[in-house]
């Protein structure tokens, strides 16, 4: 019986009373749409005088600075509406990016503001606002005093116009925004990549050659005082340091080959990686259909990603044989897909390389193979990185960079 009166009471019970329509949201929307006429006006009044004498003394030394020191305020006005429609609103809008210079110095500070894209919008919203928020002012006055009754609802119509224009003025470029990143994100890959390409052409000389050097430089010191008094025993040592200056001397090559090889230097991308395929301890077969040599930093990039993804070959797919094609996309293909028929991408011309091997597969960026770090260098160009290797095999890596010509 307890458990049926339970029950009863449960399904039988009034829904709750509705929200009430003058509560606390409705008010923060009625106190932002009356704050946008002090706020709207005095915007709007700066932004007129400010364009007015920034464009009239744009022809002397004055105008320029001023137009910049304007656009640096139209961010700071932005800023604020962004706070106020988050604080009344309930509206969220990031931060755009802000622009740096390239170069230190005035002139490339002044040419930056002057190109910002997202202080002319906030300049825009400042300036083009001034009617609405008259009217909107008006309109709240009046429903205040004698339209009582509907103002929750003209309050919300009325802000979500608003709500409208702080989105598309005052919110940052989702491309514009996009490409920064990328870029900031490939700046710190490149700077990365270098400081530990220098730290490992040190510590290769260091523990490589220079130790050898020293070594040979001692032999040769204490062969030169036996020489007279037992010949045979200085001629033992000379002979010794004659082999150390020989292993000397292939460690050097192997570091110059590690900084830039030769044969890519003077006979380009077919030979290079016919010579990276000998030394693979996996049978390679290579394939390299160019009618001309790219830029010398795309050889770079293809002949290092080669090298890495054989020796990964080499120590970590067990396979019987591999394979590496290059060749070009007329026009731009597929993103990251080994398609020789082209495609109709806007990005120009693209050059693949495709490295493939029969082995147990498995291979994953975060394993330590390096691929993680293969894929950050090409990201650093816009090139792609595409890693197919199921367990079992096979394993197909696709690399995709932009071809630039030697003669571009």
């Amino acid at each position: 019986m307890t458990e049926r009166s339970g029950s009863r009471t449960a399904a039988d019970a009034p829904p709750p009373p509705p929200r009430a329509r003058f509560g606390g949201p409705m008010w923060r929307e009625v106190a932002s749409l009356l704050a946008n006429f002090p706020l709207g006006l005095a915007a709007w009044v700066v932004v007129l005088v400010w364009l007015t004498l920034g464009i009239g003394l744009s022809v002397t030394v004055i105008g320029l600075p001023l137009l910049a020191a304007g656009l640096l305020a139209c961010r700071w006005y932005g800023r604020l509406e962004r706070a106020r429609a988050a604080a009344l609103l309930g509206l969220r809008v990031a931060e755009p990016s802000r622009l740096r210079p390239r170069e230190p110095g005035f002139f490339p500070w002044l040419w930056t503001c002057l190109k910002d894209p997202v202080a002319w919008r906030h300049a825009l919203f400042a300036f083009v606002r001034l009617p609405w928020v008259l009217l909107t002012f008006t309109a709240v006055l009046v429903l205040l005093v004698v339209g009582w009754p509907v103002l929750p609802w003209a309050a919300r119509r009325l802000s979500d116009v608003d709500r409208a224009m702080v989105r598309g003025l005052l919110s940052p470029s989702g491309e514009l925004e996009r490409r920064i990143a990328e870029l900031e994100s490939d700046r710190v890959t490149v700077t990365d990549t270098a400081a530990a390409d220098l730290r490992r052409i040190e510590r290769d000389l260091h523990d490589g050659a220079q130790a050898r050097l020293v070594a040979l430089a001692m032999g040769l010191g204490l062969a030169k005082e036996k020489l007279l008094e037992d010949p045979r025993a200085a001629a033992a040592m000379v002979d010794e340091a004659h082999g150390e200056v020989k292993l000397a001397l292939q460690e050097l090559r192997d570091l110059a080959r590690g900084i830039h090889p030769a044969i890519l230097t003077d006979r380009g991308l077919g030979p290079a990686l016919a010579s990276l395929a000998a030394r693979c301890t996996v049978p390679v077969t290579t394939s390299v259909d160019l009618t001309e040599r790219p830029a010398p930093a795309i050889e770079g990039i293809v002949y290092f990603t080669v090298s890495e993804l054989l020796q990964n070959v080499s120590k970590h797919s067990a396979a019987r044989r591999a394979s590496v094609e290059v060749w070009r996309v007329e026009g731009g293909g597929p993103a990251g897909l080994p398609d020789r028929g082209g495609g109709g991408r806007e990005a120009g011309d693209r050059l693949l390389v495709l490295v493939s091997d029969d082995g147990r597969g498995g291979a994953r960026p975060a394993g330590g193979s390096g691929l993680a770090g293969l894929a950050g260098r090409l990201g650093s160009v816009d090139g792609l990185f595409v890693l197919d290797s199921p367990v079992g095999g096979p394993t197909r890596v696709t690399a995709e960079l932009p071809w630039r010509a030697r003669t571009d």
